[in-house]
């Protein structure tokens, strides 16, 4: 038996439109995330004051980092190119995400004194926000495009 070589993004990209855009919607949702935590903290960092800013900027990175950890696992090559493959990648990317964010938590608040734990989490919740606002805005994308195609 003849071993096939694994198939690459790039021919997913090209053999399915859609690879690609998944890509782009991950990276448009994490720039907006290290966007909107970083203008986060720079207002609350104006308003008030440098311990609930960098508190809110930190808050930001500890939802970005572990975001981005699954980002590229699902985005990285598998020697498998099968769904049972994804979804493995999936799975420890989301188990990866989580030990990741109860990691960055903890060393924030054992590290950084002083701190504003409102300010903390105030910074991770909008930040995530951001990723259910990049997914709602995909599936609109998505009803729009299958309306102008007749479907």
């Amino acid at each position: 038996m003849r071993h096939k070589p694994p198939v690459s993004p790039m021919v997913v990209a090209f053999l399915v439109p859609e690879a690609s855009d998944i890509r782009s919607v991950m990276l448009k949702v994490l720039m907006g995330q290290i966007g909107v935590g970083t203008v986060l903290a720079a207002v609350l960092w104006g308003i008030y004051g440098s311990v609930v800013g960098y508190s809110a900027l930190l808050g930001g990175l500890v939802c970005v980092v572990p975001n981005a950890f699954l980002a590229l696992r699902l985005a990285l090559p598998r020697r498998d190119p099968g769904a049972k493959a994804l979804v493995r990648a999936a799975y420890i990317g989301e188990l990866g995400k989580l030990a990741l964010t109860v990691l960055l938590f903890s060393l924030v608040f054992m590290l950084v004194k002083p701190l504003s734990a409102a300010a903390l989490f105030a910074g991770f919740i909008v930040t995530q926000l951001v990723t259910i606002a990049g997914l709602l805005m995909r599936g609109e994308q998505e009803q729009v495009t299958s309306n102008s195609n007749g479907s």
